[in-house]
């Protein structure tokens, strides 16, 4: 049984996102995943990594649980938007605080190298955009899409991290909508 893992990054409980996020759960758990959801508004942490990595912030208990979620997970599914070309500040901070050194990778010794420590996992990212998505490709160059993917997951080990974009939501009406929210529950349906 594959061990799914959503964390949705909105703020925002009524969002969009959380439709989305719920969508991808009914359908993971229709196909026999074994299936948890975290709403990163519902934890309680701070998003600043106070002292870089010079010194360590101990991990509130709503970090270390998530953290051991994702110890155990196979797939992750990051459900956000994307505000300013990028994550939300919640999202952002999460990553920061629990992305950590000795956690989701190693610095080799006197080396500029590293390890991945978040190897044979992989990623879906369920991102909505106001930006139209050709629009985000050929202007910005996907800098949020980049992030997530290459300087967080991959750096990270997980792979393949697989991209959905949902754009543009502040025009859509709710035939379109209804059509994405199909798609994210046969996303969790075939557990991708």
């Amino acid at each position: 049984m594959k061990n799914i893992l959503i964390i949705n990054g909105h703020p925002d409980k009524e969002s969009f996102c959380f439709a989305l996020a719920n969508h991808y759960k009914t359908g993971a758990l229709a196909s026999g995943a074994n299936c948890k959801m975290v709403h990163l508004v519902d934890l309680e942490f701070s998003p600043i990594l106070k002292y870089g990595y010079r010194r360590r912030t101990e991990l509130e208990p709503d970090l270390l649980h998530v953290w051991e979620a994702i110890k155990a997970a196979d797939h992750l599914v990051f459900v956000y938007p994307t505000w300013w070309g990028t994550q939300p500040a919640l999202l952002k901070g999460f990553i920061d605080r629990l992305f950590l050194p000795n956690f989701a990778f190693r610095y080799k010794e006197n080396s500029l190298f590293w390890d991945k420590l978040l190897t044979g996992k992989s990623a879906r990212l369920i991102v909505t955009m106001d930006t139209p998505k050709w629009y985000y490709a050929l202007m910005y160059s996907k800098p949020g899409h980049n992030a997530m993917k290459k300087t967080v997951l991959g750096f990270c080990g997980v792979r393949p991290v697989r991209i959905t974009a949902f754009s543009p939501i502040k025009t859509s009406d709710a035939a379109k909508r209804a059509k994405w929210l199909q798609k994210t529950k046969d996303l969790g349906v075939g557990m991708k």
